[in-house]
């Protein structure tokens, strides 16, 4: 008997739970979905009133008081399942800015209405067309007068605004001149989307390769309330790392979704594709690259939950985060390679799903964090090499 993927572990029951869910949601859903450049509404919601999309929420708040390991379990279910969890994902990784960073008041307004379903935060403003990923050069600004701050500045690819109520903003609030270290000076802010809308904040979407909604953003003199504030002023970019080892790590738990999923597609179709009178997965030609897509996906895999462990833990977990991520994105991009050359050419037709997926998952080799940068940091922070740039 073929060894289960993925194999059983600690966190059965919620997998198990998942997958009861997600069976509603079946491959003419995505396909719809994807086909019509829609939002899976059905199926947020349907998370949303299971309480998945709170699960990081304290349960004082009405959430489930889970942690990271547990939340990329879930994201790596979805995408197993065969959906794209980049509709929502942006939630569960938002949520750590708010529950590390934030105040108890804010705690206390935001976390019961995000819970409950009434509010979503699925979007975060950091990326700008100038900088890219060079997020200490950052040009929006924020300045403070009186009781609000006045944001003047552009975004670009950010995700999900249409599809929120709340958003995480990084905006420079000191001058780069003015601060000692270059990583200094930046604020974190919670944007109600829906007052700054029209309002001194515009979106303009961009059209691109997946279903995955995303924009550009231009500040005109918008106005937050002081309150909004996450944090201290000036220590944003701290925060905002924070988020992102979520953010990279969630994001491996996904490719390994998508990774498992390529795996049991090309092994079931190379079991049962006869030509010259005997399966394809008889050939070692097309059995030992599904072997090898296999191998590389449980070795991801592993560090995957060693960089949740870490964070979930509060201990620095940048360098795990960052090697769970290229791991993972590498895996899953080798096996959706493999999963459409063992298909061939029915690898390109839509009702197969292997031509949606293969789309979705090449995007993680650019985002949230190119591969190139990933090893810029690894040489530079683990290996002692001198930095690039």
């Amino acid at each position: 008997m073929s060894r289960e993927i993925p194999a059983a572990d600690a966190h059965q029951d919620i997998r198990e739970a998942l997958r009861a869910l997600c069976a509603g949601f079946d491959s003419a859903y995505w396909q719809k979905v994807d086909s019509e450049r829609g939002y899976p509404d059905a199926f947020v919601d349907a998370l949303t009133k299971a309480g998945w999309m709170a699960a990081l929420i304290p349960s004082e708040y009405g959430g489930s008081g889970l942690g990271l390991t547990e939340a990329s379990v879930i994201m790596e279910e979805i995408n197993f399942s065969g959906g794209n969890s980049g509709a929502l994902h942006g939630q569960m990784y938002n949520m750590n800015t708010v529950l590390r960073h934030g105040s108890a008041a804010q705690n206390k307004q935001y976390l019961p209405e995000i819970a409950s379903g009434r509010l979503r935060l699925q979007s975060m403003a950091v990326t700008e067309p100038t900088t890219g990923t060079d997020t200490t050069q950052l040009k929006t600004t924020a300045v403070r007068k009186g009781d609000r701050y006045v944001v003047n500045g552009q975004k670009v690819w950010i995700s999900r605004i249409q599809h929120s109520d709340l958003m995480i903003l990084l905006a420079r609030t000191t001058p780069l001149a003015e601060v000692k270290a270059k990583s200094e000076g930046m604020s974190v802010f919670l944007v109600d989307l829906h007052d700054a809308i029209g309002r001194g904040m515009t979106v303009r979407p961009i059209a691109n390769m997946v279903n995955h909604e995303t924009n550009e953003v231009f500040f005109d003199n918008l106005e937050i309330p002081a309150e909004n504030l996450i944090g201290e002023e000036g220590r944003g970019f701290r925060y905002i790392l924070d988020g992102l080892n979520a953010e990279r790590t969630l994001i491996a738990a996904e490719c390994i979704g998508d990774a498992y999923w390529f795996v049991n597609k090309a092994r079931a179709y190379a079991g049962e594709r006869i030509v010259f009178n005997r399966p394809i997965g008889q050939n070692q030609g097309v059995a030992f690259p599904i072997a090898d897509a296999y191998i590389e996906t449980e070795a991801a895999n592993l560090m995957r939950f060693r960089a949740c462990a870490l964070f979930d833990a509060h201990q620095p977990s940048g360098a795990e985060a960052n090697m769970a991520k290229y791991l993972a994105a590498k895996a899953s991009w080798e096996a959706a390679n493999v999963c459409l050359q063992t298909f061939g050419g029915f690898g390109f037709a839509h009702e197969y799903d292997v031509e949606r997926k293969f789309r979705e998952t090449r995007l993680y080799q650019v985002a949230p964090i190119s591969t190139n940068l990933i090893y810029s940091y690894v040489a530079e922070h683990l290996l002692g090499l001198p930095r690039s740039f």
